[in-house]
C-alpha cells in the first residue's frame, strides 16, 4: 500500500506540473483566438461584442495568475469549455468523440505489434547467431528507425491512391451513419482502419521484439532451462513454458506503457488519413488557435500516459514475486 501511494503522489505532482505547462503553452501562441473568430466577419465588431464573447467561451480578465486558478477549478470540475471554432460545442463533447477512435487506433495497433513483435523475439533468442535472426532482427530495428510520417505517405500514396486498395481516409464511408449493432458498419470501419493500423503498429514492432529478445537470452542461461532441456522436453514447452513464461514480466510493463505513448505518438498517421481522431482534432485546434481544444486534448494525453505508467508500476508489484518481498519488509 505504501508503494501504490508513493507512485500515486509522484504522478499526481507529474500531472500538476503537466497541467502547468499546459495552461502556459497555449498562451505562449501568437494571435487572440476570439479576435481571430471575427477577423472574416463581414459586419463590424464592436468592442463590447468581443468582450461578450470572451465572457460566454470563459476567458478571464486579469493577469495570468487569475487566469490560472480559474483554469484549474475548470479542471478540477472537468469543465474543458466551449470551443471557438466549432461552437457552441463543447471541449468535452468533441474530445470525447474524438477519443474513442484514437484509443481504438492505438490499442489495436499496440496489441498488434506486442503480439508479432514478442513472438519474433522469442524466435529470435532461441535462434541466436542464425539467419533468421541476423534479418528480422536488423529489419525491424530499420523499418523502426524510418519516420512514421514517411510509412505514412508511402502506404497512402501506394496502396490507397496508387493501387486503390484501400480507402484514402475517414474511418467510414462518408454518408454512413454510425450503426455499431450493424455487422456492416462494423466491417466497414475494419476495412478504413487497415491503412492507418498498419503504419501505427509496424514501427513498433521492433522494440518488442528487441525487448524480448534480450530478456530471453538472459534467461536461456538460467540453470532451470538447462534442467528442462536436460529433461528431454521439447522445444516448444521449453520455450514457451519456461523461458517466454518468464520473460514476459518486462514486456508487460513495456505493453502499459506503450498504450499511453501511442496515443500521442500516432497523432501524424491520423492527420494523414484524416482519422477523425485527436490527431486532427489537434491540428485543426492550432490552425484556429482554439485555445479551449488544445488544453483539453494535451490534459486528456497526460492524464492518460500517467495513468498507464502507474498500471505498468502496479504490473510489475502485482507479477513479480520480489517486488512484492521487499514492499512487505
Amino acid at each position: 500500500m505504501g508503494y501504490f501511494l508513493r507512485r500515486l503522489s509522484f504522478y499526481l505532482v507529474a500531472l500538476l506540473v503537466a497541467a502547468t505547462l499546459n495552461f502556459i503553452i497555449p498562451r505562449a501562441m501568437p494571435g487572440d483566438p476570439v479576435t481571430m473568430m471575427f477577423a472574416n466577419a463581414s459586419v463590424q465588431v464592436t468592442p463590447e461584442r468581443i468582450a461578450a464573447m470572451k465572457e460566454l467561451l470563459g476567458f478571464v480578465d486579469g493577469g495570468l495568475f487569475v487566469q490560472y486558478v480559474a483554469y484549474m477549478k475548470n479542471i478540477l470540475s472537468w469543465e474543458l469549455g466551449t470551443s471557438i471554432q466549432f461552437y457552441p460545442l463543447s471541449v468535452n463533447k468533441l474530445l470525447g468523440g474524438a477519443f474513442g477512435w484514437s484509443l481504438f487506433l492505438a490499442g489495436s495497433a499496440v496489441i498488434l505489434s506486442f503480439s508479432l513483435g514478442s513472438i519474433l523475439g522469442i524466435f529470435a533468442a532461441w535462434k541466436r547467431g542464425s539467419k533468421y535472426d541476423a534479418f528480422v532482427t536488423p529489419g525491424m530495428l530499420i523499418i523502426q528507425a524510418v519516420p512514421q510520417v514517411v510509412i505514412a505517405m508511402l502506404a497512402l500514396f501506394t496502396f490507397a491512391i496508387g493501387l486503390k486498395w484501400f480507402p484514402t481516409g475517414y474511418a467510414y464511408t462518408a454518408g454512413t451513419v454510425p450503426e455499431w449493432t450493424s455487422w456492416e458498419f462494423i466491417k466497414d470501419v475494419a476495412y478504413h482502419a487497415i491503412l492507418p493500423l498498419f503504419c501505427a503498429s509496424v514501427g513498433q514492432i521492433g522494440g518488442f521484439l528487441i525487448n524480448m529478445r534480450n530478456n530471453m537470452i538472459n534467461l536461456l542461461a538460467e540453470d532451470y532451462i538447462t534442467m528442462a532441456k536436460g529433461k528431454g522436453l521439447s522445444s516448444s514447452r521449453v520455450i514457451f513454458n519456461y523461458a517466454a513464461r518468464n520473460a514476459l514480466l518486462p514486456s508487460i510493463t513495456a505493453f502499459s506503457m506503450a498504450i499511453g505513448i501511442a496515443i500521442g505518438g500516432q497523432l501524424i498517421v491520423e492527420m494523414i488519413f484524416n482519422y477523425p481522431g485527436l490527431g486532427t482534432v489537434l491540428l485543426n485546434a492550432i490552425h484556429a488557435r482554439d485555445y479551449q481544444v488544445l488544453q483539453g486534448q494535451l490534459l486528456i494525453m497526460t492524464l492518460f500516459m500517467l495513468s498507464f505508467n502507474l498500471v505498468a508500476d502496479l504490473l510489475c508489484v502485482a507479477f513479480d514475486p520480489r517486488l512484492r518481498a521487499g514492499e512487505s519488509s
